[in-house]
């Protein structure tokens, strides 16, 4: 088990590509895994380019994610079955292709979130990936820029063999990460002047920019100024995102539900209702209007819905075709964008504070990423983060661009707290159409848990039974109960136990639970 921890253009995937093409020549099969679907047609033209043999004759490369057709995919799945393809590129989904001569494991961008199946059976396939690795007893390759703490953790404790690449692969600095401090700063809708110039200067030399949002629509909520109602989803505890497009329209990214955007307020008549906040179609639309000059293009979930566009997108940046690129966490990771110079980030403080205690690595991670998106071929590229908190340790550690700093501190807090990977976690989520019965399924499942002679309790904790912080989607309510032990063993065996009593007592309740070890939301 190898852990490949390298900066941004380290040339991590020139190391993939160096080991497997060791792996190849012996005849072995090659299993590399990306994130997300849209990064899936760069791997592949790099892996068909770079995978040849000593007769200069490519390997054979198949591709499996969940937006092949399913002829497609039955058709990738026999050739790897079979062993007519030597590499197998896929997101998680790829993990459970049989694989007859299996010589090598890569997962790349091991941290993201993107590896855990939230729907249906819960599994992490980079967790399944080290499992089957040692299953076989072959190598496992997990690289990042910002390994998860976990995996860090591991490497420090000698579980993990550290690889690191400490300096980028071409003699080009990393770029210059500068915070921009908003809470005296004069904003024009909510853009710094630092921010503005630097977007002018960069498009003066000819250069690219990237202006990151990880918020996608038009605005997150409309409002009423005379009565204060809100865009609230009928159907969800969470609000209706204005999205603009050849319609208008609200739509709630929690259920998905769609309704025409109010011509007036529903409680009072009032017809000048508000956007509040911004989206990535706002700031596309302030870009357009302040910078007429320039070619903006946005990409998010919903410039990309259509098959191959987000290859088409992409191919426009890369082909020079961009001036400023607006997007999300889609554009931050694993794309090497040749001349881009500038990155701006709006609104990271978001991210700061969530509930969610992995929330300061997630922003940790995805600033980095997105950081690492500039200079990759040019020196003095800039990243301007625009915060209220300049001082916090988050934006410290970034700014020094130090994630063993980072994550040092982050491990110190979680041990004193008792926070994974210092204690391991499971989580029991129930849905009713009523809160009462989820809530009351899991105070039951708690007194049963709290059996003497359940094997492991004497190391097991059990909270008490909350709502979700958003409590209600698509007209189901929902509920939690959270299980803590400093002991996997005995964790697992009290899961072992326990856990199947659980089945009669939802049908009694009539709500529906799943079980999840080392849950990703809390």
């Amino acid at each position: 088990r190898y852990l490949l921890f390298g900066v941004t253009g380290s040339g991590k995937t020139e190391t993939y590509m160096r080991v497997a093409l060791q792996v190849l020549a012996q005849g072995k099969q090659v299993l590399f895994m990306v994130p997300e679907i849209n990064l899936t047609p760069q791997f592949e033209h790099m892996l068909r380019g770079r995978l040849v043999d000593e007769h200069n004759q490519p390997y054979r490369i198949a591709v499996m994610h969940s937006g092949l057709a399913a002829g497609k995919r039955l058709e990738n799945w026999l050739q790897v079955y079979e062993g007519d393809a030597n590499v197998l590129l896929g997101t998680r989904l790829a993990l459970f292709t049989p694989m007859p001569n299996l010589g090598l494991i890569i997962v790349d961008e091991e941290h993201d979130h993107s590896y855990k199946q939230q729907e249906g059976l819960r599994y992490s396939a980079r967790d399944l990936a080290l499992w089957r690795g040692q299953q076989q007893q072959i190598p496992v390759v997990l690289g990042s820029a910002t390994p998860s703490l976990e995996s860090w953790h591991h490497a420090q404790q000698g579980h993990y063999q550290l690889l690191t690449l400490s300096q980028r692969a071409k003699a080009v600095p990393l770029p210059a990460i500068e915070l921009v401090d908003t809470r005296r700063a004069q904003l024009e809708q909510g853009y710094s002047p630092q921010l503005i110039t630097a977007l002018e200067k960069t498009l003066e030399a000819g250069q690219q920019a990237l202006i990151f949002l990880n918020r996608r629509g038009y605005a997150p909520v409309l409002h009423c100024g005379s009565c204060g109602w809100l865009s609230q989803c009928p159907h969800c505890s969470a609000y209706a995102v204005l999205h603009k497009g050849y319609k208008h329209y609200m739509q709630c990214h929690h259920c998905g539900g769609q309704s025409p955007v109010a011509k007036h307020c529903p409680d009072c008549g009032y017809v000048d209702l508000t956007p509040l906040g911004k989206g990535t179609q706002r700031v596309e639309e302030y870009l357009a209007q302040r910078f007429p000059q320039a070619r903006v293009l946005r990409i998010d979930a919903d410039s990309t819905r259509r098959k191959g566009s987000a290859e088409t997108l992409f191919a426009q940046v890369h082909a020079g075709e961009v001036d400023i690129l607006v997007g999300t966490q889609m554009v931050s990771k694993g794309h090497d964008f040749s001349r881009l110079a500038l990155v701006g980030v709006l609104n990271a403080d978001t991210m700061l504070f969530a509930q969610d205690f992995r929330a300061p690595e997630r922003l940790f991670s995805q600033l980095m990423q997105v950081a690492g998106r500039a200079g990759r071929h040019q020196t003095g590229a800039r990243v301007l983060v625009q915060t209220d908190y300049p001082e916090h340790v988050v934006y410290q550690a970034l700014v020094q661009q130090d994630y063993p700093l980072f994550a040092e501190h982050q491990l110190q807090q979680r041990q004193q707290v008792g926070l994974p990977p210092f204690v391991y976690l499971a989580l029991i989520t129930a849905e009713s159409k009523q809160l009462d019965q989820a809530m009351a399924f899991l105070r039951h499942a708690k007194q049963w848990a709290q059996h003497p002679e359940l094997p492991g309790m004497e190391h097991v904790f059990v909270y008490d039974a909350v709502p979700l912080r958003i409590m209600r989607v698509a007209n189901i309510e929902r509920a939690q109960l959270l299980i803590e032990s400093p002991n996997r063993l005995a964790l697992h065996a009290f899961i072992r136990a326990w856990a199947p009593q659980l089945d009669e007592l939802a049908k009694y309740y009539r709500c529906k639970f799943v079980l999840e070890i080392d849950p990703q939301d809390i």
